[in-house]
């Protein structure tokens, strides 16, 4: 059984592409993630925001590594100490690892995508999450 996972991509408003991952990643999904992974990146760096994902096991860890040197994670308390025992944390940015946290995204974006007010950066909505 397949344990469930949504992934949406978006781009932030300046052109940079997320992929904002949702529930748990393991062995049944890693390799829709490594999918995703793969076809979301441009030439850039790809931020993936795990700030929603409540499990990620050995499987997950081993797809973030190899994306490593083209992503940059957005995580939560939660995921501090896999990402951290891990290595993950050597070999890319990872921003919302601190328990005090409020976790601001790399834009200084809220954790919804909002700026201080609940607005965007341009005062218009989340500039994270298109469609939403």
């Amino acid at each position: 059984m397949t344990t469930p996972l949504t992934l949406a991509a978006s781009r932030r408003s300046d052109g940079t592409p997320v992929l904002t991952v949702t529930g748990e990643i393991d062995m049944s999904n890693a390799g829709t993630l490594d999918d995703a992974l793969a076809g979301a990146a441009d030439d850039g760096r790809l931020v993936v925001d795990l700030a929603a994902v409540d499990y990620l096991d050995s499987a997950g860890l081993t797809v973030l590594f190899e994306h490593a040197p083209h992503i940059e994670l957005v995580a939560n308390p939660l995921l501090a100490p896999v990402l951290s025992i891990s290595g993950l944390v050597d070999v890319t940015t990872v921003h919302g690892l601190d328990p005090g946290s409020d976790g601001s995204r790399p834009d200084g974006s809220g954790p919804d995508g909002s700026g201080p007010d609940g607005a965007g950066p341009d005062g218009s909505g989340p500039s994270w999450r298109l469609g939403s």
